[in-house]
């Protein structure tokens, strides 16, 4: 397991330092805009419609500034050049994959946010985002239709001797009908994110939204919580359990949710999914507890072999995906043997991503119609 977990977290360690450039001999377009995550009133960082990106930071007194995002510079990102009037400047050498990027400004050596764009916790810390505008992004964009509701909770955690904190979703119109009860799907982040991810990067509220309104899908709540009970840092990933975690999830989280939200509070009626590192947890908490969850999903997060799932009767589906970049190979042969020996599974490749969050709000998309359907 130990090892399972590794090599998935380095998949994602890689992908998010190497970043995603692709390199492009095209002329680069001079139509570029503030990227939609900017702080109010910034203008950089930019994009242009191939998926360039262009930066300006201000640092009169520095040395060198370079942009992570990109490959272009000689240490793997984007090399600024100094102005008169000490704003440095540049563009990634490629056209970036569509979707959310992470990344950091290295100034003189020194680690720092973009002051001009928001912050993501990703990594292990807050760094700042972009979003390169991507072809299909109409499905998680904010349209004008109902919306649900996204609420932080504190729930009581003995085995941890604290106060844990979960965001929770609850489609539109839950507070209407007092009386209606809901499936629950509890949905786990990545490696160095936290419960935050999914809403903030992955934008699963807005996917919801849609298609409800689109009539697309049952209506279910969505439970987000932190995915560790230790620090976890570079070096130290061999220390990771998951039975600390899985003792929250089901004995601490669960109860409260059931107590507390109008949920159908059985099995059939309740799903678990996550990616990367998620996707690890999910993989054995419901192989470990096959009396809890009947729906399981893996995005960019390992795949299931027929053995290890013991009572095939108890698991409704079984959702495999990851980017074309990745190995989607391994996925579709796993969906194939799961097949064949009679689970109902389900593959998707994300077409031209890889091990980043347009390829998670792309699964979500897939997954969440498959879920909770009428025996």
């Amino acid at each position: 397991m130990k090892k399972y977990f590794i090599t998935i977290v380095l998949v994602f360690i890689l992908s998010g330092f190497a970043g995603s450039a692709q390199t492009n001999q095209t002329s680069v377009m001079d139509d570029f805009k503030p990227s939609t995550l900017n702080q109010p009133g910034q203008e950089y960082p930019q994009v242009n419609s191939q998926g360039y990106a262009r930066f300006q930071i201000l640092a009169p007194e520095a040395k060198s500034v370079i942009v992570s995002l990109g490959l272009g510079g000689a240490k793997g990102g984007t090399v600024l050049t100094k102005g008169e009037d000490g704003y440095w400047r540049g563009t990634t050498s490629g056209a970036m994959d569509e979707g959310f990027h992470y990344y950091h400004v290295t100034i003189d050596g020194g680690i720092f946010n973009d002051p001009g764009t928001l912050n993501f916790y990703g990594s292990t810390r807050w760094e700042s985002g972009i979003e390169i505008p991507a072809h299909d992004k109409d499905f998680y964009a904010l349209k004008n239709v109902p919306h649900g509701n996204v609420q932080q909770i504190l729930f009581p955690s003995k085995s941890t001797s604290t106060s844990r904190r979960a965001f929770v979703y609850t489609p539109p119109g839950y507070d209407n009908d007092k009386t209606k009860k809901y499936p629950v799907l509890y949905l786990q982040h990545g490696w160095g994110e936290d419960e935050t991810a999914w809403s903030n990067q992955g934008h699963v509220n807005l996917i919801m939204d849609n298609l409800i309104a689109a009539n697309k899908i049952k209506p279910f709540v969505i439970v987000m919580t932190y995915g560790m009970t230790n620090e976890i840092k570079y070096g130290g990933l061999a220390s990771f359990k998951i039975e600390p975690f899985q003792t929250v999830l089901t004995e601490e989280l669960i109860p409260y949710v059931d107590l507390n939200f109008r949920t159908l509070s059985n099995q059939a009626n309740r799903a678990m999914a996550g990616l990367s590192m998620g996707g690890m947890e999910t993989h054995s908490i419901t192989i470990n507890k096959p009396d809890i969850f009947s729906h399981f999903a893996l995005l960019s997060g390992g795949t299931y072999k027929p053995e290890e799932i013991k009572d095939k009767s108890k698991v409704k589906l079984v959702f495999i995906s990851c980017g074309s970049r990745e190995k989607p190979e391994s996925v579709q042969n796993a969906v194939k043997s799961l097949k064949d020996a009679g689970f109902n599974a389900v593959s998707y490749i994300s077409e031209n991503t890889a091990h980043e969050f347009l390829t998670w709000r792309r699964s979500f998309k897939e997954l969440a119609p498959l879920l909770f359907l009428e025996p």
